[in-house]
């Protein structure tokens, strides 16, 4: 084949997220679309040297290119491949004339409506609520809601020749509307809060229960008081986001993401409730570029570009980090023909899409600079800064975390030619000196890495300490005696403004510093290495701090005083539940901003 696959490059750096993956055939047809729970485990398995499956055999030959979405959960990855489906129609997926694949639930056009499980075509009367990643999925939702709203679920033929009270009114998961022991407005008041709740109303629901809970309570019935807060914390568990499908019609969302010379501007098209696509933008950047011109240039180039065909919705999210001209709108939608809105601040599903794009443009970041070309140009110009007459092996780089001196973590991060080599990666737990003490702390790490290493021979080539002199001078006192043994050690100190490409390189040694431009490729590696260091120890830190904060208390929190702690507790039905809600249920508490949902998580765990 004229444009083989490289697979081993494309798996090294494909990302463990959930997420769908699409396969290209050497004319840019998709010819199969896949989800997985973690994509590089999935992509893997069709590159093994044994397939079993000669489907699967023939597949693997015509793959010419591959791309992936990552989503937020599997669910989402269930439901976006359906949609990639009907969109691609690839050859090597089961196609399937409508969305009779995927189940709903049904609430009956009855007197008395009842809830259930469907699939296939909708000649039932009533309203149908999914679709259901899977019947399983749609069968544990039947069983909440049996336990949130006490409305029949049984069929009509049970139904209407019911004498008695039945199982399921004892367990006061029914109302019996069967034998008339609820009144109708009773009935159709539970119905209204089902309905709303599989609306994605929940809010609503629990603002209605909330006053509930408050009234019974000031009337002295704790048990009834106490059955809606168990309401409350089970409706609140029940609120999985789901950011690939939705009530936008129309609607493009742009992430961004930017690092080490390269740009990336990722594209979600939202079209009839469903993100129907994604795509990968790397637009060639000048140096000192701002990110509000890069924006603004790709927003332009990429909507005003009329032999594409492309259609421009009604509204555009673009990245809530970017400041952006407001002017550009009106640029835009004279050029169209009809009004365009930019947003970037934005709420509820648009601010979902937004963090999933922001997540895509990480992502597809991330892969870009871990590809092998890339890394081979940029390991070239290093050794031809470095003028070392051999090539480059093997890099390493340390990292020093800690908060005001607690929970210290040193980290080691490894590259070869072709990127980062996780497996190599190190982490080391620094005690017993004074804290804060940062170039104890390195010594520390250096030895505790650097030991053994001569009878292993895993010395790296070249040692980059993330630091000044003060911590370069700690691996020169180590290292003094190796001799020839001893890797190249370079200190890379942060400029006056910590901003990216102001990096001071220095020598070990002379101490003479490294003249090197902003987008010159050698420094981009060394910033990717340094980040890569400084992540991998931030990452280690906050797990070993997390440990020693896990019996933190609401009241201990800053910014919750005793009205916001008693709205939190009423919205999510007790501590516990407070303990265990995601940022986004806290952050759906009124009076509650993301920011301090954030405050409240992080510090339970």
């Amino acid at each position: 084949m004229s444009n083989q696959f490289d697979a081993e490059n494309f798996l090294r750096h494909l990302t463990h997220q959930p997420g769908v993956y699409r396969m290209y055939d050497e004319s840019g047809d998709v010819i199969y679309v896949g989800k997985a729970k973690d994509l590089r485990k999935r992509v893997s398995s069709y590159f093994r040297e044994k397939v079993d499956r000669v489907k699967t055999q023939v597949l693997v030959k015509q793959i010419t290119d591959m791309d992936v979405t990552v989503t937020n959960t599997e669910a989402e990855a269930l439901i976006l491949e359906n949609t990639y489906i009907k969109k691609y129609r690839p050859r090597y997926n089961v196609l399937l004339r409508d969305d009779k694949s995927y189940p709903y639930i049904i609430m009956t056009d009855h007197t008395h409506p009842r809830l259930g499980f469907h699939r296939g075509a909708r000649r039932q009367k009533g309203e149908y609520f999914g679709p259901f990643p899977n019947g399983a999925a749609v069968r544990e939702s039947l069983r909440l809601m049996q336990k949130l709203f006490p409305i029949r679920q049984c069929e009509d033929a049970y139904y209407r020749a019911r004498s008695r009270p039945c199982l399921q009114y004892q367990l006061k998961r029914c109302l019996a509307p069967c034998v008339n022991v609820c009144t109708d407005e009773e009935y159709d008041e539970q119905v209204q809060l089902a309905r709303q709740f599989l609306n994605g109303k929940n809010q609503q629901v629990i603002d209605q229960l909330v006053t509930r809970m408050e009234n019974a309570s000031e009337s002295l019935d704790f048990e009834r008081a106490a059955r809606y807060r168990d309401q409350i914390a089970m409706l609140r568990r029940a609120q999985e986001r789901n950011s690939v499908t939705g009530a936008q019609e129309e609607l493009d969302v742009i992430g961004f993401a930017r690092g080490n010379g390269v740009t990336t501007v990722q594209m979600l098209f939202i079209r009839d409730n469903h993100l129907q696509g994604s795509r990968s933008y790397f637009p060639k950047v000048p140096a000192d570029t701002s990110d509000e011109e890069v924006l603004q240039a790709f927003l332009l180039q990429f909507y005003l570009n009329q032999s594409s065909g492309r259609k421009t919705p009604a509204e555009i999210v673009l990245p809530d980090e970017i400041k952006h001209d407001p002017v550009l709108g009106e640029v835009l939608g004279e050029a169209v023909g009809r009004k365009v809105r930019l947003l970037h601040n934005v709420r509820g599903e648009r601010k979902q899409y937004q963090q999933l794009a922001k997540k895509n443009a990480v992502n597809a970041l991330e892969g870009k600079l871990n590809q092998q070309s890339t890394m081979n140009r940029r390991t070239s110009a290093l050794q031809q800064v470095l003028e070392l007459g051999i090539p480059i092996q093997r890099m390493e780089c340390f990292d020093i975390s800690h908060t005001m001196g607690q929970q210290t973590v040193a980290s080691c991060v490894v590259f070869d030619q072709n990127g980062p080599k996780k497996s190599d990666y190190r982490r080391y737990n620094i005690t017993g000196i004074t804290p804060g003490d940062d170039y104890a702390a390195m010594a520390k790490a250096l030895a505790k890495r650097y030991d053994n290493a001569k009878e292993n021979g895993n010395i790296p080539d070249i040692l980059f300490i993330d630091g000044g002199k003060g911590q370069l001078a700690q691996a020169e006192n180590y290292f003094a005696d190796w001799g020839k043994d001893a890797p190249m050690l370079i200190g890379v100190a942060k400029g006056e403004s910590r901003k990216p490409g102001l990096e001071t390189l220095i020598m070990a040694g002379s101490h003479e510093t490294i003249p090197l431009n902003k987008d010159a490729s050698a420094l981009h590696l060394i910033q990717h290495i340094r980040d890569e260091s400084h992540r991998f120890a931030i990452t280690g830190h906050r797990q070993k701090r997390n440990k020693v904060k896990r019996t933190s208390s609401l009241e201990e929190i800053e910014g919750i005083g005793a009205k916001r702690r008693q709205k939190i507790l009423k919205n999510l039905g007790g501590l516990q539940e407070v303990k265990n809600a995601s940022i986004d249920q806290l952050a759906n508490v009124p009076g509650i901003s993301r920011a301090l949902a954030e405050k409240i998580y992080y510090s339970f765990r």
